[in-house]
C-alpha cells in the first residue's frame, strides 16, 4: 500500500508540475489542468492511477482546510447578518435550478426519478471552486465574500437535508427520525461548544506557547480536524464543521497568522481533489452525456447570474456585486456528485445518469473557473490587474 501510495503521488505531483507549467505558459487556469490531467491518468484512459477512491476521500481534507481558512475571515457578527438576509434567496433560487435540471432531463429521456435526481443536484454552487476564487484582502470583496459564503452555507445547509433523504432511502441508518433530530440538535451544540473552548482553553493555550509556532501549527490543524470529525458525528458535514472552527477562532489575532501557514497545506490537498475530479470520469460513457451536460453546464453558467442578479437586488445589494456573486456561483457542486454517487448506489438513477452530473461538474467548474479568472478578481487570475489574493 505505502508503494502505491508513493507511486501515486510521485505521478500526480510530478504531472501536476509540468501541466501546471504548460497551463501557465499558455495562460490557461492551472484548476482546469489539473482535472485534464486526472482524466488522462485515471482508470479511463492511461490507468496509471487504479485507486481514485483513495485520493478522493485524501483530497477531502483539502475541501475541510479550506472551509477552516475562509471561517478564519469572518467575523461572525456580519455572518450571522448575511444569513439572515439570504436565506429566503437560497431557498427560491434553489428551487428555479432544480427546474430548470428537471426539465433538461425530461427533455433528452430520463425518467421522472433521474430529472429529479438532476435537478437536486443543479441546486447547489461548488464551495472549492468559489472560494478557492474569492479574494479576501481587499474591502469590496470581504463583503462579497461575505454575500457568496452566506448563500454557500445556506446551500450546504440543503445539501445536507437532501443527502439524509437518500442515506434514509439506502437504509444506511438504522435510527428512524433521529437521523433527522440529530443536526438540528447537533447544530448549536457544536456552535457554542466551539466558543466557549476557544475562548477559556484553545486562546489561553495559544498565548501561553505562542513562542512555538510548531506548536500553533500543530494545535491548529488538530482543531479544525477535532471540529470536523464531530460535525460528521452529529450527522452535518465535516465542511461545515471545520468552517465552524474558524469562524470561532476568527475574533483572535492569531487567525491571520494561521490562515498564512496553512495555506501551503491546503493547496497539497486541494490539487488531489481536482485530480480525483477527472480520474473518477468514465470516458466511455462520454458520447452519451456530453450534449445533456453541456447544456445544463452553459445554462447553470448563464441562468444562475441572472436569478441572483435579481434575488440580491432585493436586499439592496448593487448590480456590479450582484452579477460578479452570480457568476461565481455559477458552477455546480461536489454535493452533486455525492447525491449522483449515492443516488447511483441504491439503484434511484443508472450510470448514464450519474455521469451526466459528474459531466456538468466537470464543465461547470471549466466554464466557472475561466469566466471568474477572466473577468473579476482572483488569487489565480492571469493578469496581473485582476489577481489580488
Amino acid at each position: 500500500m505505502e508503494a502505491s501510495i508513493v507511486h501515486s503521488f510521485f505521478l500526480i505531483f510530478a504531472g501536476a508540475a509540468v501541466v501546471a507549467s504548460i497551463a501557465l505558459y499558455t495562460r490557461q487556469p492551472m484548476i482546469i489542468a489539473y482535472i485534464a490531467l486526472g482524466v488522462l491518468f485515471g482508470p479511463s484512459a492511461l490507468s496509471l492511477i487504479n485507486e481514485p477512491k483513495l485520493m478522493d476521500e485524501m483530497s477531502h481534507i483539502g475541501i475541510i482546510f479550506l472551509l477552516f481558512l475562509l471561517g478564519l475571515d469572518m467575523q461572525p457578527s456580519h455572518l450571522i447578518n448575511m444569513l439572515k438576509k439570504a436565506s429566503w434567496i437560497a431557498l427560491l433560487s434553489s428551487a428555479v435550478f432544480a427546474a430548470l435540471g428537471y426539465g433538461v432531463a425530461i427533455l433528452y429521456g430520463y425518467s421522472s426519478i433521474e430529472g429529479a435526481i438532476i435537478g437536486l443536484a443543479m441546486m447547489f454552487s461548488s464551495t472549492i471552486v468559489c472560494i478557492k476564487l474569492l479574494p479576501t484582502t481587499v474591502l469590496h470583496h470581504k463583503h462579497t465574500g461575505e454575500l457568496v459564503v452566506g448563500l454557500l452555507l445556506l446551500q450546504d445547509m440543503i445539501a445536507i437535508a437532501v443527502l439524509l433523504v437518500l442515506y434514509s432511502i439506502s437504509g444506511a441508518e438504522d435510527n428512524g427520525a433521529m437521523q433527522y433530530l440529530k443536526p438540528l440538535i447537533g447544530l448549536p451544540l457544536i456552535v457554542t461548544g466551539a466558543f466557549l473552548f476557544v475562548k477559556y482553553i484553545l486562546l489561553k493555550l495559544i498565548t501561553r506557547f505562542d513562542r512555538f509556532h510548531e506548536y500553533i501549527f500543530l494545535v491548529s490543524i488538530g482543531w479544525c480536524l477535532s471540529m470536523a470529525v464531530l460535525a460528521e458525528t452529529t450527522g452535518l458535514s465535516a465542511e461545515m464543521g471545520a468552517f465552524i472552527a474558524g469562524v470561532a477562532l476568527a475574533t483572535s489575532p492569531i487567525s491571520q497568522y494561521i490562515a498564512t501557514h496553512l495555506k501551503p497545506l491546503r493547496d497539497f490537498f486541494l490539487i488531489l481533489f481536482f485530480f480525483s475530479i477527472g480520474a473518477s470520469f468514465n470516458l466511455d460513457l462520454l458520447g452519451l452525456v456530453i450534449v445533456p451536460a453541456l447544456i445544463l453546464a452553459i445554462s447553470s453558467m448563464f441562468i444562475k447570474p441572472v436569478v441572483f442578479r435579481y434575488l440580491l437586488k432585493a436586499i439592496k445589494e448593487d448590480a456590479s456585486t450582484s452579477w460578479e456573486v452570480g457568476f461565481r456561483l455559477g458552477q455546480i457542486s461536489e454535493f452533486s456528485l455525492l447525491i449522483a454517487y449515492l443516488a447511483a448506489n441504491i439503484g434511484l438513477i443508472g450510470k448514464e445518469a450519474s455521469h451526466v452530473i459528474q459531466a456538468t461538474a466537470i464543465i461547470s467548474f471549466a466554464l466557472s473557473t475561466y469566466i471568474v479568472i477572466l473577468n473579476f478578481p482572483n488569487p489565480i487570475a492571469i493578469s496581473d490587474r485582476l489577481r489580488r489574493d
